[in-house]
């Protein structure tokens, strides 16, 4: 059993909000999330757990209705994820790594930075994702990733291919 044995109310309730938007409702996980942000917002500046805002903003995400809201909470992991290590992440499941988070994380900017038309944006955090995809393991959730970034990439090089460098006549009849 990976999962260590703890008592993080936060990641609890974070998990009963995860369950809901599983079963499709999606609103009652909005609502929980929100009240968990509240409650992650009004503790003390510096006793906020990058894990707790990483975990939440990740899935209050994914049950946003609106593109630039979902790209809002998207950012606002990705930022977490920065100041999270891993023996925090360990203390809550002995198998995680900070570094296999940032595939998924940067996916899922790109993803939502295509939905509201910024391809450029995409594109770069996309190829972040693929670089940092190295870090994610050789199983179900791994190739998952790996091949949501694969379709990601195929779906902006259809909206806006890559135009190859010195390719001047092509260039121009984009002008």
């Amino acid at each position: 059993m990976n999962r260590m044995e703890n008592s993080d109310d936060v990641m609890a309730q974070i998990g009963r909000g995860q369950e809901l938007a599983i079963a499709g409702d999606a609103e009652g996980a909005r609502h929980l999330f929100a009240e968990v942000w509240g409650a992650l917002e009004a503790s003390p500046e510096g006793t906020r757990d990058p894990l707790h805002i990483v975990t939440l903003a990740h899935y209050m995400a994914d049950v946003q209705t609106d593109p630039a809201e979902e790209l809002r909470w998207d950012l606002r992991a990705l930022e977490a994820a920065d100041a999270l290590t891993d023996d925090r992440a360990q203390r809550h499941d002995a198998s995680l790594q900070v570094a296999a988070f940032y595939p998924s994380l940067h996916l899922n900017v790109a993803a939502a930075h295509l939905a509201l038309g910024h391809v450029p944006e995409a594109r770069f955090h996309l190829d972040r994702a693929a670089e940092e995809s190295h870090h994610l393991a050789e199983d179900g959730y791994g190739n998952t990733i790996r091949g949501a970034i694969a379709r990601l990439h195929h779906r902006i090089d259809e909206i806006a291919p890559v135009i190859p460098l010195g390719n001047s006549e092509r260039c121009a009849e984009h002008r």
